[in-house]
């Protein structure tokens, strides 16, 4: 079993990015990945017999599940929305922001009154655990996948759900934070037979990485 890769599936992007930095500081590094011209699809460290490949944020939890990836990077909006069989093992503490409903100032007594409203969201799961289990308020959830401010602002809808960084595009559009679902940010999980049958490497990897944060 010594020659058994581990695979990490990386959430494209910024996540990638800062996640790949992450592992430089350990002494896990992948050259092939530094190449940005690159059309490769799976890179390989032969010395530390790890593989990492990119994949579309949505899908890292899928790999990780089915066993295609032992671990994967990716945000907490992720994991929750999927809610895929998995391990969460860290919070890697980067790609920080927040899960919220928002909506006009109006629309605040719409929620302390559990008034039976519409709710549009690219997150219709987080949408309906929030509303359904945790406020036991009815709503109609609406999915989006485009501007979601839009949906308030033109009658769709009396609030969103949607991931909050710095606010400035609600205040924009006569929008604020009326209730905050989730703090959200990056995440390493791992798939639970590897986290059986390469326990070892596994938990020295989160070992390393705990000693940064």
């Amino acid at each position: 079993m010594k020659d058994r890769y581990i695979t990490v599936a990386l959430a494209k992007g910024r996540l990638a990015k800062k996640a790949m930095e992450m592992f430089e500081k350990i002494g896990v590094t992948c050259r092939e990945m530094e190449d940005e011209k690159t059309r490769k699809l799976i890179f390989v460290n032969e010395d530390l017999k790890m593989r990492f490949f990119l994949a579309k944020a949505n899908d890292v939890p899928t790999y990780v599940e089915y066993g295609a990836a032992d671990i994967g990077i990716v945000g907490k909006d992720t994991i929750m929305e999927e809610g895929r069989s998995l391990y969460e093992v860290i919070d890697l503490k980067f790609g920080k922001c927040r899960m919220c409903v928002c909506g006009p100032a109006s629309a605040r007594e719409l929620l302390q009154n559990h008034t039976q409203i519409r709710v549009a969201t690219k997150y219709p799961n987080i949408a309906k655990d929030y509303f359904y289990n945790r406020k036991h308020q009815t709503v109609e959830i609406i999915k989006l996948n485009g501007s979601i401010e839009l949906a308030p602002i033109v009658g769709l809808s009396e609030v969103i759900v949607d991931i909050v960084e710095t606010g400035s595009t609600l205040r924009e559009n006569g929008l604020e934070v009326l209730e905050e679902v989730a703090p959200l940010s990056a995440r390493m999980v791992v798939n639970r037979v590897s986290m059986k049958m390469e326990n070892a490497r596994i938990s020295r990897l989160i070992r390393d990485l705990k000693t940064i944060l």
